[in-house]
């Protein structure tokens, strides 16, 4: 199971990071415009708010573990069809599928680590976090290497990543027969665990009835009326927005620089391994501060100050921008910090999270197209880098919102 999940957990974003390294010769080899191009960089949330509630509900009808194996069976799949596919349209309809597999993967993935390891879920999340920062910069780090290697095509170099999915499918299948087996025997606990985890309120309460003693063990909230909520919400969705900015077009912004396609994708590593260390250390400052807002704020002017360099001297102070870019999407650990720690009860930290994610995701999906758009009319990065600057802004306020000592549930009751 410990094999299963590191693996699962590398697979989360190469299929992601392994594009941006190499956008450019995918823009050229099919023909695709800026505009297009920053459709395509627009994709992963778009999938991730789409099949990322499908989840919980394929978890209770087929139990965790087969839902992760057949997301990393459609990670494989999508990744050996996509640079095959023809043309534009089957490309992206290919990297959907690999990114319904990552989706679904990445909301059930904290259902099994509490299913399996109980008594140690820090130290398996963790474990688990770091899995996923290494296989995000790693992807960054040596895509272009290995595709010079392997004979100079972008498609053998991001074919390659499905390799690392057929490896993540192996170990779950021993696992199918035994772990659901005793799901199975005991559906009440599974289906209230999954619950509970992944989207609707759980409850073990009743044999035949989970949802409708779910509803009575823990009355929805109305989380629409907390201002906090709507303020994480925007919070999420605009450090999501950076995030997949950076994962789809910094590299293209270092290279368009004159800095060499290897050297950017070690940029592009740079930015993302920084959420190892930070993952752990963030967390724990936050849960000891009142006010998560001075947080919020020192991660944001990490990223203004980025953005500032990158238009001022990017090929110069490449190094330096990619560190303080890296330092500012660790907000993604702060607000999920905040998620469990503006709710009072259990039920309420799965109901402020859903909201959160989920519109989060959806406010976070026309940046990188936004940025397309603006690369292509504009001929530069100008403008694209005033954009990233300028959606730090109201991500500082919704953070410091975010970070006030209030409650959702009290501020739903009001």
């Amino acid at each position: 199971m410990i094999v299963g999940i590191v693996l699962t957990a590398l697979n989360l974003r190469p299929a992601i990071t392994s594009l941006g390294a190499l956008l450019e010769e995918v823009r050229t080899g099919l023909g695709m415009s800026g505009s297009v191009a920053g459709l395509l960089t627009s994709v992963p949330p778009l999938c991730f708010a789409l099949f990322g509630v499908m989840a919980p509900r394929l978890a209770r009808r087929f139990g965790p573990t087969a839902v992760v194996c057949a997301g990393m069976v459609a990670i494989a799949a999508g990744l050996l069809i996509r640079p095959y596919a023809g043309g534009t349209a089957g490309f992206v309809a290919a990297s959907a599928l690999a990114l319904m597999g990552i989706a679904v993967s990445n909301v059930l993935m904290p259902v099994i680590v509490k299913r399996w390891f109980p008594d140690r879920v820090g130290s398996m999340t963790g474990l688990y976090s770091m899995a996923l920062a290494l296989g995000t910069s790693c992807a960054a780090a040596v895509t272009v290497p290995m595709t010079e290697a392997l004979g100079g095509s972008w498609r053998t170099g991001l074919t390659v990543w499905a390799l690392l999915a057929v490896a993540a499918v192996v170990p779950w299948l021993p696992l199918l027969r035994d772990r659901d087996a005793r799901s199975a025997e005991n559906p009440r606990r599974a289906s209230g665990s999954v619950r509970g985890a992944g989207g609707a309120p759980g409850s073990s309460r009743g044999s035949g009835g989970a949802s409708g003693s779910g509803r009575e063990a823990a009355p929805v909230l109305r989380i629409t009326r907390s201002r906090t909520a709507w303020a994480l919400a925007v919070f999420f969705g605009l450090q999501a927005t950076a995030a997949y900015i950076t994962m789809g077009w910094m590299a293209q912004i270092f290279r368009d620089a004159g800095v060499p396609a290897g050297t950017a994708g070690l940029l592009l590593a740079l930015t993302m391994v920084m959420g190892v260390p930070l993952a752990f250390v963030i967390p724990r400052l936050a849960t000891r501060l009142p006010h998560q807002g001075p947080i919020v704020v020192v991660l944001g002017v990490c990223g203004l100050l980025g953005y500032g360099g990158l238009h001022l001297a990017p090929a110069q102070g490449a190094w330096a921008w990619a560190l303080l870019i890296g330092i500012s999407n660790c907000s993604f650990p702060l607000a999920l910090t905040m998620v469990g720690m503006r709710a009072r009860t259990g039920a309420g930290v799965v109901q402020l999270s859903a909201f959160a994610q989920s519109t989060g995701y959806l406010i976070s999906i026309p940046g990188p197209l936004l940025v397309g758009v603006l690369y292509q009319h504009s001929g530069g990065w100008g403008l694209p880098l005033a954009l990233m600057a300028a959606l730090m802004l109201p991500q500082i306020a919704a953070g410091v919102l975010a970070g006030r000592d209030r409650l959702v549930e009290d501020e739903a009751a009001r």
